[in-house]
């Protein structure tokens, strides 16, 4: 009854939506929780994010980040829910995505609230993942979410010199690659389809920024942006149990969908078979007439040919180059395997914590993410 009557309180503030149906259940061992999220309320302490009339960001990333988990623990007792912060404290950037590393997360969720300094009738929801930002406008966004290093006495160590305010800093995100992306962009959406539809919020769109918290999270991961406090009706709104309520209660959903897909994903997938002489994997016994994928890994960009020997190559052997934009891009490794290649990037993660794997196919580079869905399709 209680659950029937959490979904009827939830119709009602959605203006009895007709798509508003009352969602499945999680189903699972509550001992065992085979789910592990991490809520992360941005901000917080001395750090008060985007400031408005009536409220700050810190305030509305925390209430809406608790109400979020108290859903999910509610709802789905398989999953473990951990916050980075569940009271009004600082927490450094760094250490947010610590948190989601050190619990081997499965997903990370990070909540914030926007803001145009010379726009107060700007509104809507976004939802964000890592990337090189396309524009100007997301990249200002990146700029001001990554800011709060800036509230961190020994930034300049911790982050390596990155500035979160010199667009030159961002030049990094332009050659990483995130195996998570495609998790990731498939969630931003679900959350951005449940706060448009759902919700009825003014759907900004699914978009890649550098956001540091992003970067160093080893799991698919999001960053919302709920609406602008800078826009006095949006602030009001954000401030409101209404507002708390629709709001967490759409990511909720969201979170939901993701992760029974997940798990319908895992349940229907065959069990591994164990290979014979007679009977080699599926990957060696792929037709001549398929062309698959090459993976490699990228280490660094020269506008100059180096030598074999040169010191920025730090020792390894067989590197490789190709040519593109008038760049010298440097690579190491190559096979069809794209996990064998991925360890081999681990390995040599301590030299070149930056590289990121690339592919090609036929002697052209082709999009990373289409690679990876051909390998294992293949594999």
């Amino acid at each position: 009854m209680q659950r029937n009557g959490l979904y009827i309180l939830y119709m009602s503030a959605c203006i009895g939506l007709l798509c508003l149906l009352a969602s499945p259940p999680c189903y699972g061992n509550s001992e065992a929780k085979d789910f592990i999220l991490v809520i992360d309320a941005g901000h917080g302490g001395h750090d008060p994010g985007a400031v408005g009339r009536i409220s700050k960001e810190k305030d509305i990333n925390l209430k809406v980040a608790r109400q979020l988990g108290e859903l999910i623990e509610t709802e789905c007792p398989d999953v473990k829910v951990i916050y980075t912060r569940k009271r009004d404290v600082f927490i450094p950037l760094n250490r947010r995505a610590q948190i989601a590393n050190d619990a081997k997360a499965d997903l990370f969720i990070s909540i914030h609230t926007n803001s145009l300094a010379k726009n107060h009738t700007a509104k809507g929801a976004s939802t964000w993942t890592l990337g090189l930002a396309k524009s100007q406008a997301n990249l200002e966004v990146a700029k001001r979410e990554n800011a709060v290093i800036l509230y961190e006495d020994d930034y300049k160590t911790r982050y390596a010199g990155f500035d979160p305010n010199s667009s030159e800093s961002y030049i990094i995100f332009e050659f990483m690659q995130d195996k998570y992306m495609s998790q990731s962009v498939h969630l931003a959406s679900l959350v951005q389809q449940q706060l448009h539809h759902t919700c009825r919020r003014i759907d900004r769109g699914v978009h890649q920024a550098g956001f540091l918290v992003l970067k160093a999270s080893a799991m698919p991961s999001i960053l919302i942006e709920l609406g602008f406090i800078s826009t006095p009706e949006e602030e009001r709104y954000l401030n409101s149990k209404e507002g708390i309520n629709t709001l967490s209660k759409g990511i909720f959903r969201a979170f939901l969908a993701y992760k029974q897909e997940q798990q319908a994903r895992t349940s229907t997938s065959a069990p591994a078979t164990t290979a014979t002489n007679s009977e080699p994997p599926k990957a060696a016994r792929a037709t001549a007439s398929v062309s698959l994928p090459v993976f490699k890994i990228q280490i660094l960009t020269s506008s100059e040919l180096l030598r074999s020997n040169d010191k920025r190559l730090k020792g390894l052997k067989d590197v490789k180059h190709y040519k593109e934009k008038g760049l010298y891009k440097y690579t190491y490794g190559s096979s069809n395997d794209y996990e064998q290649i991925l360890r081999l990037k681990q390995s040599i993660a301590s030299k070149f914590k930056d590289a990121f794997i690339i592919a090609f196919k036929k002697g052209e580079k082709m999009d990373i993410h289409q690679a990876i869905q051909e390998y294992n399709e293949h594999k």
